[in-house]
């Protein structure tokens, strides 16, 4: 799980790195070219007019802010987008270094963060937009969100490697799932499941992918792509979770049967998630 930005200069340069890098290079130029032009000052601010100064006082502060941010906003910006590319080589350097015949010694020897990035961009290369949201906090442990054909999938990574994953986690990830109106979700571990996990999880519409499967996941779409990192291998959800087969998962409060609805408004209109009758 990772830890959570409290800092608004962190939180612009994850927002700038999200992108690939020549959208925040444009994001530069733009901020730059509108923030520049706003900043110029406007004669009609020399004349004070009785009733309008808190009016004036707010434009003054507005010109100024414009006056200094832009110079500070196309910086982060482009900041942003050399983190973009370093993150985007090493997501494919990891890619490469995990495989069937190394993946336990692999996925041991990187860290929480780097285990994220490995399993975005695996789910990524299968066609996945993928938003990496860091876990914990206000995003209920969910460490990436997955939009493929209109539905949203979440994802938990635990990169846990003394303790099996529980069947808590499970559950905990289905109550995301109806909260957040999800389609299905996903926890993916380096190391292996309960059996009351499995179990469980049969039921619902969640795919358990342990270090095997996931190292299996990856290695389908190396030998798919032959090696080449920068394709994308598009089929179907992965296995655990069968697009054409997708079971009917079942309130974990209330234990009635739950079906497939369509949003019809708010920012997620026309998204799928599964809801009770």
């Amino acid at each position: 799980m990772a830890r959570r930005k409290n800092s608004l200069i962190e939180n612009l340069l994850d927002f700038a790195a999200a992108f690939p890098w020549w959208a925040s290079t444009t994001l530069a130029i733009i901020s730059y070219v509108a923030l520049s032009n706003y900043s110029v000052p406007d004669s009609q601010l020399v004349s004070i007019v009785p009733g309008q100064i808190g009016h004036m006082v707010v434009e003054q502060f507005s010109r100024t802010f414009a006056l200094y941010g832009q110079y500070i906003l196309p910086f982060l910006f482009l900041i942003g987008s050399v983190t973009s590319v370093l993150k985007r080589q090493e997501r494919r350097n990891l890619i490469q270094r995990v495989g069937n015949k190394n993946y336990s010694n692999a996925l041991q020897n990187i860290t929480w963060r780097e285990f994220e990035l490995l399993v975005g961009e695996a789910f990524r290369m299968r066609g996945f937009s993928v938003t990496e949201t860091g876990g914990g906090g206000a995003d209920d442990g969910i460490d990436l969100v997955l939009r493929k054909d209109g539905e949203n999938f979440l994802v938990q990574c635990k990169q846990w490697r003394a303790y099996k994953v529980s069947v808590n986690i499970v559950r905990e990830l289905l109550g995301v799932m109806i909260v957040k109106r999800a389609a299905g979700g996903f926890v993916v571990t380096s190391g292996v499941f309960t059996a009351e996990a499995h179990l469980f999880a049969k039921g619902q519409n969640i795919g358990l992918i342990d270090g095997a499967k996931l190292a299996a996941m990856i290695e389908k779409i190396r030998e798919a792509s032959s090696f080449d990192t920068s394709a994308k291998y598009n089929d179907s959800l992965p296995s655990e979770l069968p697009a054409t087969a997708m079971v009917t998962p079942h309130c974990p409060q209330c234990g009635d049967t739950m079906v497939k609805r369509a949003a019809k408004k708010g920012v997620n209109a026309g998204s799928v998630f599964w809801g009770l009758p």
